[in-house]
C-alpha cells in the first residue's frame, strides 16, 4: 500500500501518524522572530539581558542578531576598554561580543556562531581591570520552550588576535571544559 493511499484511509489518524515522528522540542520551538535572552542566576533569579532576532533564509540556515539591551547591564571600563556587565551576588558578569567577522547563522543543531555572540568574562568586584582568561561560553541545546545554555570555562585570549581560518568557530570542544552549576553565579543562559 502506497503512502499516499494509507494517508487517504486513514485521514483521520494522519495527523496523530505525523506528530509521532517529530521530536518535540523542534515542534515546540523554532529559531524564527525575536526571542528574549536571559541569564538565569543559581538563587533562582532572572536578569533579561537582551533579544535575540532570528531570519530564516533560503539555504536553510538562520541569521541572527544578538542585542544587549542598555537598561539591562551596566557599562564597565576595564583594561581600557569598555563592557557590558551585569552584577550578581559577589560576581561581575561581563559580555565579550566576538570581535572578528562571522556569518551570523545557525543551523539545526549548529549554535557555535551564536554561542560565539553570547560569550561572556567573570571577575569579582575586588579585581581590576579585565579577566579575559576567565571566559564563559554558553554551549546551547534545544529545548521544549527555546534554547539553553549551560557554561564552559575558556580562555578568551585566544582570540586577542584574527583566526587562521575565519570562517571556522575557534572554540571549539576541546577548547572548552564544563563548569559545575553551583561554581558560577550566573549558571544558564537562556533563549525563548
Amino acid at each position: 500500500m502506497t503512502m499516499r493511499l494509507l494517508l487517504t484511509r486513514l485521514s483521520g489518524c494522519a495527523v496523530l501518524i505525523g506528530l509521532s515522528i517529530v521530536p518535540l522540542a523542534a515542534a515546540a520551538w523554532d529559531m524564527t522572530g525575536t526571542r528574549a535572552l536571559t541569564l538565569h542566576a543559581r538563587n533562582g533569579d532572572a536578569v533579561k539581558l537582551g533579544t535575540v532576532q532570528f531570519t530564516p533564509q533560503a539555504d536553510g540556515r538562520t541569521g541572527f542578531v544578538v542585542t544587549i539591551e542598555p537598561e539591562s547591564v551596566k557599562d564597565y571600563f576595564l583594561s581600557m576598554k569598555e563592557f557590558k556587565c551585569v552584577d550578581g551576588s559577589g560576581e561581575i558578569l561581563c559580555h565579550v561580543p566576538y570581535p572578528y567577522p562571522q556569518p551570523g547563522t545557525v543551523k539545526a543543531n549548529d549554535y557555535a556562531w551564536l554561542e560565539h555572540s553570547l560569550m561572556f568574562m567573570f571577575k569579582t568586584p575586588a579585581e581590576f581591570g579585565a579577566r579575559l582568561w576567565n571566559g564563559i561560553y554558553f554551549q546551547l541545546h534545544l529545548t521544549e520552550q527555546g534554547l539553553e545554555g549551560r557554561p564552559q570555562a575558556i580562555d578568551l585570549n585566544q582570540i586577542s588576535a584574527p583566526p587562521d581560518k575565519p570562517h571556522v568557530p575557534p572554540y571549539r570542544a576541546a577548547l572548552r571544559s564544563d563548569i559545575p552549576a553551583p561554581q558560577r553565579w550566573f549558571n544558564r543562559l537562556t533563549i525563548e
